[in-house]
């Protein structure tokens, strides 16, 4: 199982195969680049929420989730500028498999 640091690490590894990973030379200070809904949507598999959890922001923002493993992971952005991600939260996907009988 993959834990979250792992999780984050595969997802960056996913978005530098699509050439979206900052580059520096020796002599440039690497800042990282944003992570915008625009990159979310075309390289993580997800539904839409039709609210945001309440520990995440509620104001002008709207969520998305992934499930990975046991977990799913929640993903806010807000409406502003290029939607910029402004939350992040994971919760314990126990007992979906339920749901799915």
């Amino acid at each position: 199982m993959l834990n979250r640091t792992a999780f984050f690490c595969l997802l960056t590894t996913s978005f530098a195969s699509f050439g979206l990973a900052p580059s520096a030379s020796a002599n440039e200070t690497a800042h990282p680049l944003p992570f915008t809904y625009e990159t979310f949507e075309t390289a993580v598999p997800h539904i839409d929420l039709e609210a945001c959890p309440a520990a995440l922001p509620q104001v002008d923002s709207f969520c998305r989730a992934t499930v990975h493993h046991e977990e799913i992971h929640v993903f806010a952005f807000s409406y502003e500028g290029d939607s910029p991600m402004v939350g992040f939260a994971s919760y314990s996907a126990e007992g979906l498999d339920t749901l799915f009988d």
